[in-house]
């Protein structure tokens, strides 16, 4: 299930699915232990003696306020006839998620309402050997194991502590979760649980006839008790509410430190956008790593997660951040790689927040043969957004403890990972992760990243670098057209398979061949990059309801059953992406560049109401598939309309 609204303030990130409940708690690292492993936090309404979980029987509207990182959710129960206004942040300044719950009643009569809240804590990413007990002191409850601490409370009515509590173990034969008793209306007050422990706290309000009445539920994380009671102190001296309004004015600074872009695009696009920039800082940890998705929900698909820093994604999110006027986030995240480079000049496939190397899918030896587990266009993308960077920041001396370690070594890999006849790369695993071999897509990442190699060189005057890197780029760029080029299908091929004669091709149309243009390897109206993006047009768009694009043909990834065999793959937001940023690099009047809109509205069209973009969507139903959010979606909203925004300008001041 989707995470609809993520809060984070880079080193605490809570995740809510789409019925409202905590799915994942992120601390310290913002994609390292995931305090919950995916099992829901559940939120109870006790109502005039009927009871009912938020889940089935609610309406809900889960949203954002306007430009900030502060929930605004509504739900609705008709049968218990009250309505939650809710409001979730995690505060911007101290390690706390915050809960504002405001009960109003829809039926005309005084309301007597217990909010109840259970934690099924998994600390470290496992539920054994877990403690919780009710602290006298805070007058709240503690979980902990080891050096994880939380510290969870609630309050109404004026009062500063939970009316009910309860610790208890997680269901099992012969066992009664603590949240279980909450259905009564009441808990019974046991003060302490050990091995898989839970517990669940609650408060009471009195809801006027017609009226309302407002609770708050917070949790603080620390490493150690001393630092989650003296968070609760800060709690209680800020109040829960100072908390969410500091920290939704902090949010609507951050996002408005930059104008919106200038030109003509919808405002729901830009709406857009500025809720992309604030979900991707809500995946960026505060030590610099940039994660993919951190949706746990994708465990059941292979016992892994999307929750690591890769090279690729975080370079496409740097670029995104820096041409919108963030570049102030790339400077750790480019730290982060640079310490992270292996000694032979080149990034493994993914990282975990720590700096550590997370688990690889790709094999180490192929056909009998040892081969490098990696995927090459991560390292060289890394260098090209690093000169972007450069390019908007001119700080050199960021730069310069860089160029030796990082530049340098990386462009050095990229020349020596190379055929000696043909000046392709040498083989290595593609963009999605799926293939072994000569990737087209590959290929124009290391062209970019060895002419930003070059351009580093000729700032620090290296000028014998600089040709060298240069002169490599240009002839793998010849390259792609002597050994990547199909005649028979008139036009590329995403892959090539080295053989004692050249390339056999792969002939499977794949929308990834649009980095040849939007990476600077190919001019955008060459005649064989027109007939591949008409290719591209015609056999990877969507003729469905929904529209959209499909990566590539017969695409089976996370593909449902009752999708028709007919249809190439699921639309990604990429991809569609990629073909409006691709109207863009070649438009050269205004109403050419237009041709872009729609693929940005597409991409609105399928947000979901909060504004979060998923990595796919379902192709006749629309629903979001795999991960949600994913960066790599978000900040490839960034860039197309950032683009979009510079050529408009650029076409207007030239006429």
């Amino acid at each position: 299930m989707p995470r609809d609204v993520p809060v984070s303030n880079g080193n605490l990130l809570v995740n809510f699915d789409l019925s409202y409940r905590i799915r994942d708690i992120y601390f310290p690292w913002i994609g390292q232990e995931n305090h919950t492993r995916g099992q829901e936090f559940r939120l109870g309404v006790w109502v005039d003696g009927r009871f009912s979980w938020m889940g089935a029987g609610w309406k809900k509207d889960i949203r954002y306020l306007d430009d900030s990182l502060v929930t605004d959710v509504l739900l609705e129960n008709e049968e218990l006839g009250l309505e939650l206004r809710c409001r979730d942040a995690v505060d911007s300044q101290l390690d706390v998620y915050v809960r504002r719950l405001e009960a109003f009643d829809l039926t005309g009569k005084a309301r007597d309402v217990r909010l109840f809240f259970s934690h099924d804590f998994h600390l470290h990413g496992h539920e054994l050997s877990d403690t919780a007990f009710f602290d006298p002191r805070t007058r709240a409850i503690v979980h902990y194991k080891h050096n994880r601490y939380f510290l969870a409370n609630c309050c109404a009515g004026g009062r500063t502590a939970a009316d009910y509590f309860s610790c208890s173990v997680k269901d099992a034969p012969g066992r009664r979760a603590s949240w279980r008793d909450a259905e009564s209306g009441e808990l019974d007050g046991n003060a302490v649980a050990w091995g898989v422990a839970e517990s669940t706290i609650g408060v009471r309000l009195v809801v006027p006839p017609g009226g309302s009445d407002t609770a708050f539920h917070w949790l603080a994380a620390g490493t150690c008790y001393d630092e989650v009671a003296a968070l609760s102190e800060r709690v209680a001296k800020h109040t829960p509410l100072g908390l969410i309004e500091r920290t939704t004015s902090y949010w609507r600074a951050w996002v408005s430190k930059e104008p919106r872009p200038v030109c003509d695009l919808p405002a729901s696009v830009t709406d857009i956008f500025c809720r992309s920039l604030l979900v991707l800082r809500s995946q960026i940890d505060n030590r610099g790593a940039i994660i993919a998705a951190n949706d746990s929900d994708i465990v059941r698909f292979g016992g892994d997660t999307y929750s690591y820093m890769w090279g690729r994604d975080g370079a496409f999110v740097a670029v995104a951040l820096e041409t919108a006027g963030y570049g102030e986030l790339c400077r750790r995240f480019f730290t982060f790689c640079s310490e992270a480079l292996s000694e032979g000049g080149y990034l493994f496939q993914h990282y975990y927040p720590d700096g550590t190397i997370a688990s690889n899918w790709h094999a180490w030896v192929l056909d009998g043969k040892e081969v490098l587990p990696i995927q090459e266009d991560s390292t060289a993308l890394l260098l090209w957004a690093l000169w972007i960077h450069y390019e908007h920041s001119n700080d050199i001396e960021f730069i310069r403890p860089l160029y030796e370690k990082f530049v340098l070594e990386s462009a050095d890999f990229l020349m020596a990972y190379r055929d000696a006849e043909t000046g392709l790369p040498t083989p290595s695993y593609d963009l999605w992760e799926e293939r072994y071999g000569v990737h087209a897509y590959t290929v124009a990442a290391v062209i970019s990243g060895l002419r930003a190699a070059a351009s580093f060189a000729r700032v620090f005057q290296d000028d014998s670098r600089a040709a060298s890197y240069d002169e490599a780029a240009a002839r793998m760029a010849r390259a792609i057209d002597e050994h990547l080029y199909h005649p028979g299908l008139g036009r590329y091929a995403r892959s090539g398979y080295r053989t004692a004669d050249g390339y056999e091709l792969d002939e499977v149309i794949d929308v990834s061949l649009l980095g040849l243009v939007t990476l600077h390897a190919m001019p955008a109206k060459g005649e064989r990059m027109v007939a591949t993006v008409d290719a591209i047009r015609q056999e990877l768009s969507l003729c469905t309801p929904i529209g959209g694009v499909a990566r590539y043909q017969n695409d089976r990834y996370q593909r449902d059953e009752d999708v028709p065999a007919d249809l190439p793959g699921n639309p990604w937001f990429i991809s569609t992406l990629w073909l409006g940023e691709y109207e863009i690099e070649k438009a050269e009047t205004l109403e050419e560049l237009r041709a872009a809109i729609p693929y940005l509205e597409w991409c609105v069209k399928n947000a979901l109401p909060s504004g979060v973009l998923a990595e796919q969507v379902h192709p006749l139903g629309g629903d979001p598939l795999s991960v949600s959010p994913l960066t790599w979606s978000h900040s490839a909203f960034v860039w197309a309309v950032t683009a979009y925004a510079d050529k408009y300008r650029a076409l207007q001041a030239a006429t």
